[in-house]
């Protein structure tokens, strides 16, 4: 068994601030609030109105209200972060990632006030922060880069002259700004000027600033990146290698150290030109530099960016170094020494990260909102697991909305190797119980067992080439325990006189002289699909939740590794055998009128009405009112949670729209009506059938 790795509670305290103020909210706000207390720091928190009972705000010494739930009105407001530090009185500022944690303004503003700011200096976080300026930069100190050119100051015509001298496909991404954001592949020429605008809009919106990059793709790329850590004293060294080639979107699923390709002799050369980007730029603190490695030669890498920052992946560094990395930002900022050197990495074990986003894989991976009624992180359960650590900004009562990223926590495993690592990644996935709103648990099962993951033959477009996700059925346990759930709590409510005869719909099934029959309890899944059950047994079971917002979820009355809650417009949510589930109670009329609904559906062209897939902001409308559109052209795009989707027409049509630019709409709201030449309806004589056998 492997010696337990360092994890913020251990070590001694080096001599360094009294008081911290934490410019960051959720998982991340409560991890370095960790480490914080641990070297008996005092911890302050800063929180918009959205997140006034958020745990990380409950877990600080102080917590400071800083603005509305708008992130531009809160969190990237300089001006109240910083006076919060000051009214504060706080030392310095962490600023976690995301938000503010790159923002040059914010570390001069932090230094005019008297405040250390905990990262590098303006020099690293000017030049890094560019990444056209960035790639020049490393260029010039030996670091290789990918074949590419800025759009700074050019013309479309002039980019698309550009483009073709440089060979497609190309990546279009900001200049400014990371996580993906705004990035679009182009393959040809015709899909160069959709894909600026696009990449400008999101730049815009995301950074403040539209200017782009272009660089040539690599074909099936890995993504692998270096950590590095410097002191104020010269002293530059690496962490090793994560594989972060895991990802949708651009965007980071599953994160791996060490990569599974990377030997020894790559490892010191990948960590030497990390280093020397880093030395380049006089870097304090923690910060990652991101290389491309192409998949058929992982000992050929080329320089992406660096981020100034700590990174979302950093746990699993941690745990097979044994080092705390906030701790090392924190001595960095001090200007105390490191208190290790590049012969004290030993990477021992293997630790691989999965993030649990709010969002539905069977609807897209569309995000999700909604209140959290009941929250359980996985238990290490086997010798051979050296930790199982959860990073989460979520409790049971927690709500999530549409006003921050989608990321509300991360699985983190550590054992003896990477097979024993993935094994024990998907039972701790299995194992975490998450209700009362959707969430991509399901899908990380789902990945983790893939033959090119398990193998370790990945590329970052493995994801994309999976099959459309579908939610499993759930099991007979998990419906059978939702049957006795509803059943029994409609009998303890009672029948609702709302309306003449109610009564006789309300009340259980009965027969003069004999026992009571059981109720038939029906459900629709999450996608779409009815199931059906009885209950174990009749009469009023343990309450799981009330009409109130706050629901409770079902305990001691059911059987071990089942988990139930019921939200307060009577969702059922089960987790059984690894797999959460949302079930939906119907009457019988209601099932007879999806089963129509369903039959329309499939006999007519498609649906006519265009709906919002989720709760946002129109940022695009791309067709105008009464205008002929083709089947698949863009019509409306949403943006929520720092993404953009695009509404597409079903089919041919004349395009008649319900909204506008800024409108904020629901999820399921009509954005358009797109009128078909014609559209074939269900048989009258069929849906005559199916209408009288309600009632028969």
């Amino acid at each position: 068994m492997l010696p337990h790795a360092q994890q913020p509670g251990e070590g001694d305290r080096p001599a360094m601030f009294e008081s911290v103020l934490v410019a960051n909210r959720g998982e991340i706000a409560r991890r370095v609030i960790r480490t914080l207390r641990r070297l008996g720091i005092r911890s302050i928190a800063v929180y918009s109105d959205a997140d006034a009972d958020a745990p990380h705000v409950r877990e600080a010494d102080l917590a400071v209200g800083i603005g509305p739930a708008a992130a531009t009105r809160s969190y990237l407001d300089v001006d109240a972060v910083v006076g919060a530090a000051v009214d504060s009185g706080a030392q310095a500022v962490h600023p976690g990632y995301g938000f503010l944690s790159e923002n040059v303004a914010f570390a001069r503003a932090c230094a005019a006030a008297g405040i250390v700011f905990i990262g590098p200096g303006e020099r690293a976080l000017e030049i890094m922060g560019d990444k056209i300026r960035a790639k020049d930069h490393v260029a010039a100190h030996g670091v290789p880069t990918v074949p590419g050119f800025s759009a700074a100051g050019m013309t479309d015509a002039e980019i698309v002259e550009s483009a073709d001298r440089t060979g497609y496909p190309l990546l279009v991404k900001p200049s400014a700004g990371g996580g993906g954001k705004g990035m679009q592949v182009v393959r040809s020429a015709a899909e160069l000027a959709d894909a600026l605008a696009t990449a400008r809009r999101v730049a815009s919106a995301a950074f403040g600033d539209d200017t782009l990059l272009l660089e040539r793709l690599i074909e099936r790329p890995r993504h692998i990146e270096v950590q590095v850590l410097a002191d104020a004293h010269g002293q530059v060294l690496h962490l090793g290698e994560r594989e972060c080639t895991l990802q949708r979107r651009h965007q980071k699923v599953v994160e791996e150290a060490p990569s599974p390709v990377v030997d020894a002799a790559t490892r010191a050369r990948l960590g030497a030109a990390a280093c020397a980007a880093a030395a380049s730029v006089d870097y304090r603190g923690a910060g990652t530099v991101e290389f491309l490695v192409a998949a058929d030669r992982p000992d050929e890498f080329f320089f992406i960016e660096m981020n100034t920052r700590l990174q979302v992946e950093h746990p699993v560094t941690e745990l097979v170094t044994g080092f705390d990395l906030v701790e090392q930002q924190l001595r960095a900022a001090a200007g105390v020494p490191l208190d290790l050197v590049q012969d004290d990495v030993r990477l021992t074990g293997h630790a691989i990260e999965a993030r649990v986003y709010a969002e539905s894989p069977e609807r897209g991976f569309l995000p999700a909102t909604g209140e959290v009624l009941a929250w359980r992180p996985p238990a290490s359960a086997a010798p051979e697991v050296v930790d199982v650590r959860t990073d989460s900004a979520v409790e049971t009562g927690s709500v999530v909305t549409a006003d921050y990223d989608p990321m509300i926590a991360k699985v983190i495993v550590h054992a003896r190797d990477r097979s024993t690592a993935l094994a024990a990644l998907d039972r701790a996935l299995a194992d975490t119980v998450l209700l009362g709103i959707d969430s991509n648990i399901g899908f990380l099962r789902e990945l983790v067992a893939q033959d090119g993951v398990r193998t370790g033959d990945m590329d970052t477009g493995l994801i994309e080439r999976m099959p459309p996700y579908t939610a499993p059925q759930p099991p007979a346990a998990a419906v059978r325990a939702a049957a006795t759930l509803t059943v029994g709590r409609a009998d303890a409510q009672g029948p609702r006189p709302d309306r003449a005869g109610s009564v006789w719909r309300e009340l259980a099934s009965w027969r003069a002289g004999a026992a009571r029959v059981p109720t038939i309890a029906r459900f629709e899944t999450a996608d779409g699909r009815i199931v059906s059950a009885e209950p174990s047994a009749p009469g009023p079971v343990v309450s799981a939740g009330s009409s109130q917002s706050r629901s409770r979820p079902l305990g001691d009355a059911l059987p071990a590794g089942l988990a139930l809650a019921i939200g307060s417009d009577g969702t059922v949510w089960v987790h059984a055998e690894g797999g959460t589930h949302r079930l939906r109670p119907l009457t019988r009329r209601a099932a007879m009128d999806r089963r129509l609904a369903a039959r329309r559906r499939d006999a007519a062209a498609s649906d006519p009405e265009l709906r919002a897939p989720m709760p946002g902001a129109v940022v695009a409308v791309h067709a105008a009112d009464g205008a002929t559109v083709s089947a698949g052209e863009r019509i409306v795009t949403i943006e929520a949670m720092k993404m953009e989707h695009p509404v597409t027409a079903p089919h041919d049509g004349v395009v008649r729209l319900d909204v506008a630019v800024g409108d904020q709409v629901r999820r399921d709201q009509v954005l358009a009506h797109v009128s078909a030449a014609s559209i074939t309806e269900t048989t009258p004589r069929a849906a005559a059938h199916e209408a009288a056998a309600i009632t028969s």
